[in-house]
């Protein structure tokens, strides 16, 4: 309240174009300090306690002495704990989530250093009164068994034969998206076998569960029946006999990762996937000090963050997306590409441009090498997302410096070349769209074994080529792409966001993808959108959206408004009006009057990985998005 009568008396006496400038300033100076000599920005990936709960199972496991590190780690893990003793993906997920209490629970135990104190006890009566172990999600599940805590189940839908499956056959191994197989091919080598290993400290988690029996099935596969014909077909078509080709399968799955770790160790630079890499080895025969094994666990912890006072175990760095967009925004702002601060970054991206084949060529076989991946570590998985963000970034530079011109082209072209057939685009890989596969409950949520089309992605793409490409509407395949998204907005008017929180993102990123490429602000579609955001906005003037909204299949709010979900609603109205309206104003205002917020509004997930069980704090978001809205502002009502 103090702060709203403050915030009143200065607009008063200072005008709004004023504080936009000073606000503009402020968060261009914060982003300036923080960016890294090499010059990057290494804001964190922040996924919340996960990885932080797998790296003490996993270095207990591998009888890794680190004592100092694991302390911290669980200091960490028990700041998160809430009242009721359960631990939380985000802030108004209910009382709490099963699973991440579990591994919560459970890496505590492993540490030896928390035992049974109350805290722990009320994170027991939580798990058995929530289902316990037998209730969690097949990753979960994964982690229990190989560790020694859960059984393997007799069946699983998948067998590793999958990847012997020639290209045309109806399903095979690349019908999964990058994410499921990066994940689920150690998962086939430890399902496999059965794999277990247990040591001397290992905690005996038996007490965790409810009365089923242990050997009862993960799922009921037999909704799945369609799944299990065809890939039955498939081994029955292999030549050779079955004992060979079993073992032909696994020494491929084991190929399969050997030939995709990166420079760092990690496999697929992913916290998840190395994790499981590394256990699937030891079911292979490697001892756990191999100098594969020792070089991915140290490629894990060198993914370890210190930020605002806590440390974190990181799922992957985020320095080249944190990189493109920070770049992108300082030059929305006002800061010259000639700057020494934006040829800094601009040298970094350009080092981060991908020259190697990964596997998008499978399904993309004619397009040379020109992606941006996600994290420093990334050397050969490019995304659509990232790479339209560095071009952003880097389109001026390159475009007065003839020398790069043929980047800027490779670029383009492997850009272009990703669209699917359906006009949309994907994040990783083109027609990775089966959708019987994606039925298969490997996250325990439909479609996260595909690589879909997204509004998301499609819309950020269409605002690349229409506002830095000069390509409109009438070019065949920005056709193609707008008639996708029209396609797929929601009955409300808004679009669903695959990789952001949620719908006010998708909704951002289809406005101004579709203003972008010519699209009239009066089209009956896009002003369905408008009234859509105006009609969630708050009563504070900002925006905000659950968490819940990815598992609800609808737009869900949060109690509360964020400065980031603000920023994208804003900017999102800015693209569609031609004059100021009151619901801007009235978002601007709320960005100008929270700048110094630092509550959990301001670390809430705004990003997604697996819809129900994996959500992402960036921030580096609470400057980028901000900046960029109130950029777009003054330089479209205040020039």
């Amino acid at each position: 309240m103090y702060r709203e009568i403050v915030f009143s008396a200065i607009r008063g006496m200072v005008s709004v174009k004023q504080m936009v400038d000073e606000e503009i300033e402020r968060i261009c100076n914060i982003l300036i300090k923080d960016q890294d000599p090499d010059g990057s920005w290494s804001y964190p990936f922040d996924t919340g306690i996960e990885t932080d709960c797998y790296m003490i199972i996993l270095l207990r496991t591998l009888e890794i002495e680190d004592e100092d590190f694991i302390q911290m780690l669980v200091n960490k893990i028990k700041s998160k704990q809430e009242p009721n003793g359960a631990w939380k993906l985000f802030y108004d997920e209910g009382d709490g989530n099963l699973a991440l209490t579990i591994e919560a629970y459970y890496a505590l135990l492993y540490s030896g250093i928390e035992k049974n104190s109350g805290n722990m006890k009320k994170a027991k009566q939580f798990i058995l009164k929530n289902g316990g172990i037998e209730n969690v999600n097949i990753l979960t599940k994964v982690m229990l068994s190989l560790t020694g805590q859960c059984r393997w189940p007799r069946f699983f839908p998948i067998p590793v034969e999958i990847l012997l499956f020639p290209a045309w056959f109806p399903i095979h191994f690349f019908d999964l998206s990058i994410q499921a197989r990066s994940n689920i091919t150690p998962i086939l080598i430890l399902m496999d076998c059965k794999y277990s290993i247990k040591t001397t400290r290992s905690p005996d988690l038996s007490d965790l569960y409810t009365g089923n029996t242990r050997d009862e099935e993960w799922y009921d596969w037999r909704g799945f029946q369609s799944i299990f014909t065809q890939i039955q077909k498939g081994i029955k078509s292999l030549v050779g006999k079955p004992k060979e080709l079993h073992t032909l399968a696994l020494k491929k799955a084991e190929q399969y990762i050997l030939g995709r770790i990166e420079p760092d160790g990690t496999f697929y630079s992913y916290f998840s996937s190395t994790f499981l890499m590394i256990f699937a080895l030891i079911a292979r025969g490697y001892p756990k000090d191999h100098p594969i094994i020792m070089k991915a666990v140290n490629g894990l912890k060198s993914m370890v963050t210190f930020y605002g006072g806590e440390i974190h175990a990181a799922y992957t760095t985020a320095n080249v997306w944190n990189t493109t967009l920070a770049g992108y925004v300082l030059q929305e702002a006002g800061i010259p590409y000639t700057s020494e601060i934006i040829q800094k970054s601009h040298t970094y991206l350009l080092s981060r441009q991908h020259v190697l084949y990964g596997d998008w060529v499978m399904s993309n076989p004619d397009t040379l090498p020109g992606g941006w991946g996600f994290s420093n570590i990334n050397t050969y998985n490019p995304d659509v997302d990232d790479t339209t963000a560095a071009l952003r970034s880097l389109r001026t530079f390159m475009i007065e410096n003839p020398e790069y011109r043929q980047s800027w082209d490779r670029a383009i072209a492997w850009l272009v070349s990703m669209q699917n057939k359906d006009g949309g685009w994907p994040a990783f890989e083109r027609n990775v769209n089966d959708a019987i596969l994606g039925l298969v409950p490997i996250e325990g949520k439909q479609g996260t074994m595909l690589d879909l089309s997204s509004p998301d992605l499609t819309g950020r793409t269409l605002e690349f080529f229409g506002n830095y490409s000069q390509l409109l509407e009438y070019h065949p395949f920005i056709k193609r792409g707008v008639k996708w998204l029209l396609k797929n907005q929601k009955k409300d008017g808004s679009w669903y966001g695959r990789w952001g929180i949620c719908y006010i993102y998708g909704t951002w990123s289809a406005i101004t993808g579709l203003t972008a490429v010519g699209i009239q602000k009066d089209h009956p579609q896009i002003q369905k959108a408008v009234t859509w955001l105006n009609k969630i906005q708050h009563r504070d003037g900002g925006w905000g959206e659950s968490c819940l909204s990815d598992t609800a299949g609808k737009y869900v709010p949060l109690p509360e408004s964020t400065r980031t979900h603000t920023a994208w609603a804003l900017d999102a109205l800015i693209a569609t009006e031609n004059q100021e309206t009151e619901q801007i104003k009235r978002g601007v205002q709320f960005l100008l009057k929270t700048a110094d917020n630092n509550d959990w509004t301001t670390t809430y997930p705004k990003g997604q990985g697996a819809p129900g069980s994996f959500y992402i704090h960036y921030p580096s978001y609470e400057y980028i998005f901000p900046l960029l809205a109130l950029s777009h502002y003054k330089n479209k009502f205040y020039q």
